[in-house]
């Protein structure tokens, strides 16, 4: 069980202040009883040098003046009481039933237990004939008093710890409440969407609590010193980031003309009607095929500049369903010897976005099975409707994506090992541009893996 600061903190002083006020009540309690025991002790000892100065026969030395109310008095020979008496409040005494144990008090007081009469505390004197005169006096009287004592003490001691514990609330909720704006700073910032990228200003503790002269404001003062910092490298992390892709776009930009007059003259250049060797045919087929496959590239790099800079893209009302089997159909022509299944709903499957951007999106998702899977394979297309959600899903059930290239499947240049290696090439900008293509339609791609079953699944807002 989770126990906040400001609890452990009332609980700890509740508990202190319980703890010392018990200690100091039980030796407030404890001295007192001394006290009083001594006093009484004091008394006894003088009734009972009274009842040696007036010893008579039996209990008569009851009887002498001074002796208080309910003074016991016991005359005991040869080790038994032969009477026991106490005084009574009109002058004179009633036996009363002695136990054993009052036959062997001597001259140090010692508590005896009457019975009904409760506890006496008793002395005994030696007189000249040999008999031993025992005098008592009551302890009713002190354990009363001792009694009323705890009950105050008690009482004393809960107010104190009430009080206290309001007090302590008080005190420790209002010490704290900078902590809990401490906290509330950093929950700020932690909610923030601090991978994206952006530059962001992060929120700050309030001035109030970064005094350096207190352990918070200290805390505080640090805290803010760090958000600065932080702060920073987020603004240097966004300029360089905007600087690299204005730079990629840019060189993409101008990367796109050369290779088109690449294309062109090697094309010119093959339909001339000069006649060439089977080397200079080569090397124009190559120039043509690697110019093409950088064109893609540099195609590809532009597309996520774009969408990096958050260029805006074209939002109309489509249908996914025709655009996954169009999208099936190329991928059916290029690869053959693959099986192509594809489920799609008796509803139109509706979203708002780019047509030429999401056709991209499922044909790069069939790429990548197609490339990454033997002959063979059977790649399953889906399209399904949730109430707010559209979802594509590419399944195959070839021999899956490595464990420790799942997490990067998306990053840019990300290629598999021999188990998905590139059986006809590939930039690894295919899955970047699926995950960027559909957060700039507000979705999300998701990815899972096994032997046997690798599930890509794009999910877009519907219409």
């Amino acid at each position: 069980m989770t126990i906040s600061l400001e609890t452990k903190l009332v609980v700890s002083s509740i508990a202190l202040l319980a703890i010392v006020s018990a200690v100091i009540a039980t030796a407030t309690t404890l001295l007192i009883d001394d006290f009083l025991i001594d006093r009484l002790d004091h008394q006894v000892s003088s009734a009972a040098h009274r009842s040696m100065g007036a010893a008579g026969p039996e209990v008569s030395f009851l009887l002498v003046p001074g002796q208080a109310v309910e003074t016991f008095g016991a005359r005991v020979r040869q080790g038994a009481v032969r009477r026991a008496a106490v005084l009574t409040g009109v002058g004179s005494v009633q036996d009363v039933p002695a136990p054993p144990s009052v036959a062997r008090v001597t001259g140090e007081p010692v508590t005896i237990n009457l019975g009904p009469m409760g506890d006496y505390r008793m002395v005994g004197a030696r007189t000249r004939d040999g008999d031993v005169l025992v005098t008592g006096l009551p302890l009713t009287s002190m354990q009363t008093t001792l009694t009323r004592l705890v009950v105050v003490e008690a009482a004393v001691t809960l107010a104190g710890v009430a009080l206290m514990a309001i007090a302590c609330t008080l005190v420790v909720r209002r010490a704290v409440r900078p902590l809990g704006r401490l906290a509330a700073t950093a929950t700020r910032v932690s909610e923030l969407p601090l991978a994206s990228g952006d530059a962001i200003r992060l929120a700050r503790v309030p001035a109030a609590d970064t005094d350096a002269r207190t352990e918070v404001g200290q805390v505080g003062g640090a805290l803010n010193r760090m958000l600065g910092h932080v702060e920073t490298a987020f603004a240097v992390r966004h300029e360089s980031e905007t600087r690299l892709r204005q730079f990629i776009a840019d060189a993409s930009h101008e990367l796109r003309t050369p290779l088109a007059s690449i294309v062109g003259y090697a094309e010119l250049t093959e339909r001339g009607g000069e006649p060439h060797g089977p080397q200079t045919a080569h090397a124009l087929g190559r120039i043509r095929s690697e110019a093409g496959r950088m064109t893609t590239l540099v195609e590809d790099l532009l597309l996520l500049a774009r969408l990096d800079a958050g260029r805006p893209l074209e939002r109309v009302e489509l249908d996914l369903s025709p655009i996954v089997v169009n999208a099936i159909s190329d991928a059916y022509a290029t690869a053959p010897r693959h099986r192509w299944l594809v489920s799609l709903p008796d509803q139109p499957a509706l979203v708002v976005g780019d047509h030429d951007r999401l056709h991209q999106v499922v044909t790069n998702l069939l790429a990548n099975a197609r490339t990454h899977t033997p002959p063979g394979t059977t790649v399953t297309t889906t399209v399904s409707l949730d109430p707010d959600r559209v979802s594509v899903r590419v399944a195959d059930d070839g021999p899956g994506i490595p464990p420790e290239l799942l997490p990067h499947v998306f990053g840019r240049f990300a290629r598999g090992d021999g188990s998905r290696s590139r059986l006809a090439g590939g930039s690894g900008l295919g899955l970047a541009i699926v995950s960027a293509v559909a957060e700039a339609h507000e979705g999300r791609v998701e990815v899972s893996s096994e032997p046997g079953n690798t599930v890509f699944t794009v999910s877009l807002p519907a219409r």
